[in-house]
């Protein structure tokens, strides 16, 4: 089976995952992560332990979703495959069911611009998908909409998408819409957050322009 040849992705996508859960904003076998490889992507297998996962169980999925490698690609595949088809900028996803973020999208709430640092997944606001039933076509769909022009998104009843240039930038994205997440319903535990305005908001992104706290 072959690994990225990015060195050090393969082993990275199964360290992000063993952080998220160590650090319990991931649970179980729940959550996935992948790298773009060539024409295809690999990506975590199915339902097996995050503990016992070495890169030689990671599956290759190529251009045209035939998998590759002892094991069932993650039951979240497509999104993948939909979001390096769609996105040329993206060279890595990450996919968690965090418990801020989740819990955010059963109220199918985005995050507004209550805080600046929401600008941090590449627009004013961070978007809520539609939903859709996990592993299918229509969930790789209502993904790649919410993602549009952005590198984060809540999936509505489901979790979190971070994408970025490396697993590790992904993983620290994801991170970072988590806490923006449990801020967000903090906040709204104790009334209506100020929100940012549109401009302000731009004037941060222009600020971001060339700082990437993604990296």
């Amino acid at each position: 089976m072959p690994i990225p040849s990015k060195a050090g992705e393969g082993q990275a996508m199964i360290g992000v995952l063993l952080d998220a859960q160590r650090s319990g904003i991931n649970r179980g076998t729940s959550g996935n992560a992948s790298v773009r490889e060539g024409e295809g992507f690999i990506i975590t297998p199915s339902a097996l332990a995050y503990e016992t996962m070495g890169p030689e169980d990671l599956v290759l999925v190529d251009a045209l979703g035939v998998s590759s490698g002892e094991h069932r690609p993650s039951s979240e595949w497509l999104f993948h495959q939909r979001i390096y088809q769609e996105r040329d900028d993206v060279d890595a996803i990450v996919h968690l069911h965090s418990p801020g973020a989740t819990a955010l999208s059963t109220l199918r709430l985005g995050i507004p611009s209550f805080h600046y640092m929401v600008a941090v997944a590449g627009g004013i606001d961070i978007r809520c998908s539609d939903y859709a039933t996990f592993g299918t076509d229509a969930l790789a769909d209502t993904a790649v909409v919410a993602l549009t022009d952005r590198r984060a998104c809540l999936l509505a009843n489901h979790g979190l998408i971070a994408c970025g240039s490396s697993t590790r930038a992904a993983y620290n994205l994801a991170i970072e819409v988590e806490s923006l997440a449990n801020q967000y319903l903090l906040a709204r535990t104790a009334g209506h957050p100020t929100l940012l305005s549109e401009q302000e908001m731009h004037d941060v992104l222009d600020r971001f322009s060339d700082y990437r706290p993604d990296r």
